[in-house]
């Protein structure tokens, strides 16, 4: 049984994290792995109910989310977790509580996010009408140094797969294809 891990996918609202979060899956599933996934609109509604979009209640958010995945990620589990995870200094403090840590930057300009803005969110921020939106009115502290970077504004989704795929290979958490077919 391979290390458990943690795939953090962090970017801005529409991106592509929760979508390639469910291509993901079966993918490591596939290949042998138990998979969870924490959406971050799923853990908001049953985990961090009550929590507002304030600075300290993204980062208690962000703080329970990496709770629940080193919980996985130390059982054996791989964990993915698709959340905003707006601030830099919560993401190094999930890396540091989780440990085996591989995180993913869902990398996609705001024009590109604007222009598909299918729930009209980045519409509603920009006349006002949302408040600490991450992206407009609320910083999004990009990552200094991910260990993948997939970008969805020019990469298919199956292209940026295979990225993160690759790039759980090289970090030797999961076998290559290569290997498994020997």
């Amino acid at each position: 049984m391979a290390n458990g891990v943690t795939v953090w996918l962090t970017g801005l609202s529409g991106a592509g994290k929760t979508t390639l979060a469910e291509r993901l899956l079966p993918e490591l599933e596939n290949r042998g792995h138990r998979v969870e996934t924490l959406d971050g609109d799923v853990v908001r509604t049953h985990l961090s109910k009550g929590l507002g979009f304030s600075r300290e209640d993204r980062d208690e958010n962000i703080r329970r989310i990496a709770w629940v995945a080193s919980l996985g990620t130390r059982h054996g589990a791989t964990m993915i977790v698709s959340a905003i995870s707006p601030y830099e200094e919560t993401r190094t403090e999930a890396r540091e509580r989780i440990g085996d840590f591989v995180e993913v930057y869902v990398k996609c300009s705001l024009d590109r996010l604007i222009e598909r803005d299918t729930k009209g969110l980045y519409k509603r921020a920009l006349s006002g009408e949302i408040k600490n939106f991450t992206g407009i009115s609320d910083p999004y502290e990009e990552p200094r140094d991910p260990e993948i970077v997939v970008e969805t504004d020019t990469e298919s989704v199956e292209a940026s797969v295979t990225k993160i795929l690759e790039g759980l290979e090289q970090a030797g958490y999961l076998a290559s294809r290569s290997s498994e077919a020997s």
